[in-house]
């Protein structure tokens, strides 16, 4: 069986452990510490007929599109449904992208772009982040068919300012620039407001993380309703089923209860920081629903083996280059530990004061 050789050369993206142990703590994939809002439950159940199961769901997901234009005071023909927010992440991809095309991104950040762009045969092309985390515009490739910047960035958890990112968006017009807004709900901004203004920017978001969703796969972009349309085109007819649409749409209607939620991950992700600073670790400022966090003394990569050995996971992350001012040709590496109950995070400190 023959194999393109892109594919076959290429890593593979690789997520963050599963472990199906019902004791681990589990700290490394960012997911929400916190149940759906019960609405979620009421509308999966109702949703659990033989007529809708029988069924083809909606191919564009009107009812959720509807719901999500309402909450995020967007039109709802700009929105662009997707099993999970790396499903958009594909469907951008491939719209956008010829084959020996480029993409870009900067690093350290989301490894699952240059994933993308081998698959699609592109070249990459990693922009380091300034030592405050930002994007360098004077190193980022102008002739780029397609930029992803998340923000808030994954592993740092630091943001851009929205006249950053317009900047930036102006700089590659008219290629599309991707505004990554897994983490957004946990900050104090989002890049939403500059839809009007910056025909390139395309904003993506996912239901894994604060609406606590990562088990169901439901993300969405939000662009120009004439750019939505020729992306529809691109995407797999009926990419969402029936149970992940209506445990969306469900979600976000309950504002009440996600602003309930976020309010309690950062009231825990600020304790933590205080808390993971105390032990001897240099933890950047966050605005996600994970830390990251360094230290000099002593190997990153043991301390995760020692959590790991106490059914405590976090990630270990290492990247072949890190911000700039990093000592170039040294692998940058850190834990990032996602914000977990009061109660997971007292067992990590508890834990990390035995092994430190």
């Amino acid at each position: 069986m023959t194999v393109r050789p892109n594919v076959r050369a290429m890593s593979g993206y690789v997520p963050g452990e599963q472990l199906n142990d019902p004791e681990i703590v589990k700290l490394n994939t960012n997911e929400n510490p916190y149940p759906p809002s019960p609405r979620v439950f009421e509308a999966v159940r109702a949703a659990l007929t033989p007529n809708s199961l029988r069924k083809y769901p909606q191919p564009l997901g009107d009812t959720f599109r509807k719901a999500a234009g309402r909450v995020l005071n967007v039109d709802p023909d700009g929105i662009l449904i997707g099993n999970g927010s790396d499903d958009i992440l594909t469907i951008l991809t491939r719209a956008f992208v010829p084959e020996g095309g480029l993409i870009a991104s900067p690093t350290p950040s989301y490894i699952l772009y240059k994933s993308l762009a081998e698959i699609q045969g592109a070249r990459f092309a990693a922009v380091p982040l300034t030592a405050d985390w930002q994007p360098d515009a004077d190193r980022w490739p102008r002739d780029a068919h397609l930029s992803f910047v998340p923000n808030p960035n994954s592993p740092s958890g630091t943001v851009i300012a929205a006249e950053r990112l317009a900047a930036l968006a102006g700089l590659v017009s008219p290629a599309p620039f991707v505004c990554d807004e897994a983490y957004a709900d946990f900050a104090d901004d989002n890049s939403l407001a500059l839809l009007p203004s910056t025909p390139n920017l395309i904003v993506t978001r996912t239901m894994s993380k604060s609406y606590a969703l990562a088990g169901i796969r439901f993300g969405f972009a939000v662009a120009r309703p004439e750019l939505v349309r020729e992306l529809v085109k691109v995407k797999d007819s009926y990419n969402c089923d029936v149970l992940s649409l209506a445990a969306a749409t469900a979600a976000i209607e309950d504002q009440d209860y996600f602003r309930h939620v976020c309010e309690k991950i950062r009231a825990t992700r600020d304790r933590m920081t205080t808390d993971l600073t105390a032990l001897g670790f240099e933890v950047t400022p966050s605005h996600a629903n994970f830390v990251w966090c360094r230290r000099a003394d002593r190997p990153l990569k043991s301390i995760y083996e020692a959590l790991k050995s106490r059914k405590i996971l976090v990630r270990y992350m290492s990247y072949a280059a890190g911000p700039v001012g990093h000592p170039e040709g040294s692998a940058y590496d850190g834990l990032r530990i996602s914000v977990g109950t009061d109660t997971e995070i007292d067992q990590l400190c508890a834990a990390l004061r035995t092994i430190l």
